[in-house]
């Protein structure tokens, strides 16, 4: 007998966890929703669907939480920001989760492998590397979605491309392979891994695998014009430059100060947090959007 899972998706109303949300919705998932009181914007953006469940509760709420999260048989985690969301935060909704009986927990990565990046080189992923101990000392099924980059990002958030001036950047080598994946393909990945029973520790996905090279000469036939490509120095110089950003920044505790956007470039170019065991396959075929498919319609 087939029964209908309820799954809780936290962060939902953010962009992913938007996606995430719909694509739960294309099966007979049953969805709630857990929010800050008094936003309204969940209940705004979800208020009209009948197998959508919002729940107010603070993280520092634990009896707000427990009832969240009763008869839930999944979280996802889909939470964006530093340490007092991917840590703090995330900590008491996994605590929550066990003591509510959930069954398994889907963590906010959604990134790249920052299993394997070197100490001091990247505070988002060591963030993660931290959490990820926890989630493994905890007596819950835990399963990551790795995806590489946003493939959404090149467009204008990753200052990769220059599209007034024809180049394409890169560090150290034009030909280390870079993973990136939309975030509505990980948006139905994850929708689906939520119900898997069976899923691993780790999955990743790719939703393409290019280089710089490669990107310049798919702007090059997308446009037209001839895009070249830039050396914008090596991965070490790139990472000293993130530090001493990060030692005189301000913004230390947003998610995305620009010293962080460097040290991802670090992360990518220097091949550390390169994706080695990809399974697009695991739910069977899917057309995934390439890089190519973002571009030409930027």
């Amino acid at each position: 007998m087939i029964t209908t899972k309820t799954v809780l998706v936290a962060g939902a109303t953010g962009d992913l966890g938007q996606r995430i949300v719909r694509e739960l919705l294309r099966g007979d998932t049953l969805v709630r929703v857990l929010t800050r009181p008094g936003s309204g914007t969940a209940e705004g953006l979800f208020g009209g669907e009948d197998r959508v469940a919002v729940h107010e509760a603070a993280y520092t709420d634990r009896a707000g939480l427990a009832t969240a999260l009763s008869g839930v048989d999944t979280v996802i985690s889909a939470v964006s920001g530093a340490r007092p969301v991917i840590v703090d935060a995330q900590r008491a909704l996994l605590a929550a989760a066990v003591e509510a009986g959930v069954a398994r927990f889907i963590p906010s990565d959604y990134s790249a492998d920052y299993r394997r990046i070197t100490p001091g080189s990247n505070r988002n992923f060591e963030l993660r590397r931290e959490f990820a101990a926890e989630l493994d000392a905890a007596p819950i099924r835990v399963t990551s979605v790795l995806n590489g980059a946003f493939a959404d990002m090149l467009t204008g958030q990753a200052p990769m491309i220059l599209f007034e001036r024809h180049r394409v950047l890169f560090w150290s080598s034009p030909d280390q392979i870079l993973d990136f994946t939309t975030k509505d393909d990980v948006a139905g990945f994850v929708a689906l891994t939520a119900l898997d029973e069976h899923a691993p520790r780790v999955v990743e996905i790719a939703g393409d695998r290019v280089t710089a090279r490669d990107i310049a000469r798919i702007m090059t036939d997308l446009t037209g014009t001839p895009f070249s490509l830039q050396w914008a120095g090596t991965t070490g110089t790139l990472s000293v430059m993130s530090k001493i950003g990060q030692r005189f920044s301000k913004d230390k505790d947003k998610a995305f100060p620009a010293w962080q956007g460097m040290q991802y470039f670090v992360s990518m170019f220097t091949g550390e947090a390169e994706l080695r065991h990809v399974n697009n396959h695991r739910y069977g075929p899917h057309t995934w959007t390439s890089v190519r498919d973002v571009l030409r319609h930027m």
